[in-house]
Order: structure tokens, then C-alpha cells, then sequence
């Protein structure tokens, strides 16, 4: 059997608010497989994004295991963070968080070259991974020049770029209209799927949860 791609247990995380202690995480155990697309469902508040947060080693404060392709790093200092993020995951965030001054595939060639890749490979697998999300009239366009349709297409690009381990993704068609919130999570999972990687999608959406391959459900700070 294969090794899960994502393993948390015993995930804790609180905040202190006004000298009260508030527990968002109490102790969640979590498991993803490799190509595994898994459905983190929650209302808004229910630490969908904190438990995005720690799993993506964004923020500390956590307590309990996080391990990512293997590897214990819920211990791991700042500077080993930031090379588990750069190799082993990609994220896509309900603002797609483009460089406005970078035109579409500059977007997606830039992550590679810092993560070591050469000009031609990156732009290579940045053509190709724009051309596969329909994209391929916009390649020199800017985020301004693009819907949000496309500018969220963008953004499922770049986070495929180095091809990670595991995508997070935090409600990544919030900000768009229905019909093309549809067609924008029908190519991520399609691309997701033909890359390989596993993915942990947070929606508070069940239409949208329920194409997905697995559903979790955050409430009161554990999984169910």
C-alpha cells in the first residue's frame, strides 16, 4: 500500500481572544493518498483555512504530526518550511495572487526558475500547462488583461508548475460566478488527476465537495 501523501495526528491549534483560549483544531487526524482529491467541507469559521494553514506550514503555533510525502515537518525551522513548500506543495487560494506586472506565463515560468528549473524547461511546462487549461490565446496577457476565469486558471497553473506532491486549495472558485466556478474546478481536477498529484480542496460548497473523490468534514475542531 502506499504511503499517504499527507498525514496529520493529533493536529491542534488555538488563539488566544480577549484572555480566552479558542480551540479551532482539537485534535485532527488526516490522511491523503497520492492522487487522492479529498473535500475539506466546513462553514465559514470552522478552520477550513487554519487547518489549510498549518498543513501548508504557513503559520506556527500548531501542535501534533504533519507529514508531507513521508517526511516528519510540523518541527521544521523557517528556511526548511520554505523548501518543503517550494518542492513538495502548490497552492491555489480563492484570490488568485498573480504578479500584476508579469504576463500569464511569466506567472507560471517564475516559480520554476526559483525552484532550479532552466528558461526553456520552465517556459516549456508553462505553455503547456496554460495550453491544457485553455489558455493558450492569453499566454502574454496580464492579470488585468484576464477574467477571473482565466486569471484563476493562472493560478492553477502556477500551482502545478513543479509539479507538487500535494495541491491546497482554499475555496478556489469563491470568487467567481457559478457557471464559471464549474468550468474553472472541472479543469483543476482533470489537471490535478492527469499530473498525479493529491489534493486538499476547502469548500463550503456540497455541490461542489460532492466531485470530488473523498469528503471530510470539519465541525466543532475535529474531522468527521
Amino acid at each position: 500500500m502506499n504511503s499517504p501523501v499527507l498525514a496529520t495526528q493529533g493536529l491542534t491549534r488555538s488563539f488566544e481572544q480577549g484572555g480566552v483560549t479558542i480551540e479551532v483544531l482539537r485534535g485532527v487526524d488526516l490522511s491523503v493518498g497520492p492522487g487522492e482529491i479529498v473535500a475539506l467541507l466546513g462553514p465559514s469559521g470552522s478552520g477550513k483555512s487554519t487547518l489549510l494553514q498549518a498543513v501548508g506550514l504557513l503559520e506556527g503555533g500548531f501542535g501534533g504530526s504533519i507529514r508531507i510525502a513521508g517526511a516528519e515537518v510540523a518541527q521544521q525551522d523557517a528556511a526548511a518550511r520554505t523548501v518543503t513548500r517550494r518542492d513538495r506543495l502548490g497552492f491555489v487560494y480563492q484570490f488568485h495572487h498573480l504578479l500584476p506586472d508579469f504576463t500569464a506565463i511569466e506567472n507560471v515560468v517564475l516559480p520554476q526558475l526559483i525552484h532550479g528549473a532552466t528558461q526553456g524547461e520552465a517556459e516549456a511546462r508553462a505553455d503547456a500547462l496554460l495550453v491544457a487549461l485553455g489558455l493558450s490565446h492569453r499566454l502574454t496577457h496580464k492579470p488585468s488583461q484576464l477574467s477571473g476565469g482565466e486569471q484563476q486558471r493562472v493560478a492553477v497553473a502556477r500551482a502545478l508548475a513543479n509539479r507538487p506532491a500535494l495541491i491546497l486549495a482554499d475555496e478556489p472558485t469563491g470568487n467567481l460566478d457559478e457557471g464559471t466556478a464549474d468550468v474553472v474546478l472541472a479543469e483543476l481536477l482533470r489537471l490535478v488527476r492527469q499530473e498525479g498529484s493529491a489534493a486538499l480542496i476547502a469548500t463550503h460548497n456540497e455541490r461542489i465537495a460532492a466531485k470530488m473523490d473523498r469528503v471530510v468534514r470539519l465541525h466543532d475542531g475535529h474531522l468527521e
